[in-house]
């Protein structure tokens, strides 16, 4: 605490990454009345192309509350239903969004980021690209960011936004775990073309023979992506492999599947693919803050893609951390976040931990999946349900 700042409340903050997490929390830190600074990498348009991601009723609220909802959904297309099927055809079930909320928006990942950066620009949050973060100094009072290019910055707090190898994470816990593989390579991309009929705002889910699929088409265009079981995890050998090759084993899994992979996966071109990645998630992370510094988004609670979850926690986080820091000194706010999130984020990763066990289940589990599902989300998959997740909100 000092005399020009009698509360010992933050007053500047220094964010690093601007992928969704970052500009979230830069503009809810500046409707707390504290001056963010978020630093990224990557200069605009340049981070990941990314393939069709989903932003829940639970993530727009979030981005209601610092007024960023709207241009996500201008760019991006409604998509409130889900039906999920077996390799056979045979449907195994569907979910519809709860009546009242937002309806889930579908886009680009790429799109996402970008109408995020732009909202936070617009409403006068300052980014530095290029600035990768090296380490950090906690002065006490202070806290002095360090980048790659030797250059520093200098706040009352500094915010983690940095994605799932988290370098922040690393600089306030050394013995942080490491992500997790689940078992599971993921793909995705959009192809035009395909021949596909338009869903009408549904996400078809086949849990094929050997692999996951999922597709939703608007017009011409099919949003896809693919879950391909591969037990050990050799990064040289997915870094190494190229389009031609996983195109024919994606074809190979899915070879005996009922639906339209096969005809989606004709029309992909190498500029429509979303790279290859393992599917990973980080089921506990023991330190979220240490003095002036904290984590939110993938930094703090990184769930596999099979949630549906990851965007909206972020966007939940960063308005949460933002709220805390207004009312509370760093250290206050900081266990206050905590308490309110950790619960919620780690019930979804275990949720999303179980989807991943069925997408990679083998022939005679993969019976008994298609056998019981059916029973399983009459029952515990309705709107009503899942309305923890969904409905959830944050009262600013």
């Amino acid at each position: 605490m000092n005399d020009m700042n009698p509360s010992g409340r933050a007053r500047t903050a220094i964010v690093i990454g601007g992928g969704v997490a970052g500009p979230v929390a830069a503009m809810a830190l500046q409707k707390a009345g504290i001056e963010p600074h978020v630093y990224e990498p990557y200069a605009p348009g340049t981070g990941s192309r990314g393939g069709p991601i989903t932003l829940a009723s639970n993530g727009q609220s979030a981005l209601a509350v610092v007024g960023a909802d709207r241009g996500v959904r201008e760019a991006g297309w409604s998509t409130p239903r889900m039906v999920i099927s077996s390799g056979t055809g045979k449907v195994l079930g569907a979910i519809d969004d709860l009546p009242g909320l937002p309806p889930r928006v579908t886009l680009p990942r790429g799109a996402l980021v970008e109408s995020l950066q732009r909202s936070a620009a617009e409403q006068g949050v300052a980014f530095s690209f290029g600035k990768r973060f090296v380490d950090a100094v906690d002065t006490g009072h202070s806290v002095i960011a360090q980048f790659d290019d030797h250059t520093t910055a200098e706040a009352d707090v500094l915010i983690g936004c940095d994605g799932i190898r988290s370098a922040v994470r690393r600089s306030i816990d050394p013995a942080a775990p490491e992500p997790r593989y689940t078992g599971l390579i993921g793909f995705g991309g959009y192809a035009d073309g395909t021949g596909v009929s338009d869903t009408g705002g549904t996400w078809h889910f086949i849990f094929g023979r050997r692999a996951f699929f999922g597709y939703a088409v608007e017009g011409d265009r099919t949003g896809w992506f693919a879950n391909l079981p591969v037990k050990r995890l050799d990064r040289a050998a997915v870094r190494d492999t190229g389009f031609d090759e996983w195109m024919a084993r994606l074809r190979t899994a899915f070879a005996d599947d009922a639906g339209p992979a096969l005809q989606v996966l004709d029309r992909v071109t190498p500029e429509g693919f979303a790279p290859a990645s393992p599917l990973e998630d980080v089921p506990h992370v023991p330190v979220w803050s240490k003095g002036r510094i904290a984590l939110i988004g993938d930094a703090a609670h990184a769930t596999s893609p099979s949630s549906g979850q990851g965007a909206s926690l972020a966007a939940e986080s960063a308005v949460e951390l933002a709220r805390c820091l207004r009312d509370l000194p760093p250290a206050q706010a900081f266990t206050a976040y905590e308490a309110s999130r950790r619960t919620r984020v780690e019930r979804i990763i275990a949720a999303a931990a179980r989807t991943n066990q069925s997408k990679a289940a083998g022939p005679v589990a993969a019976r008994i999946r298609d056998a019981v599902m059916p029973f399983f989300m009459e029952r515990f998959m309705t709107p009503e349900k899942s309305a923890w997740q969904y409905a959830y909100t944050i009262e600013w």
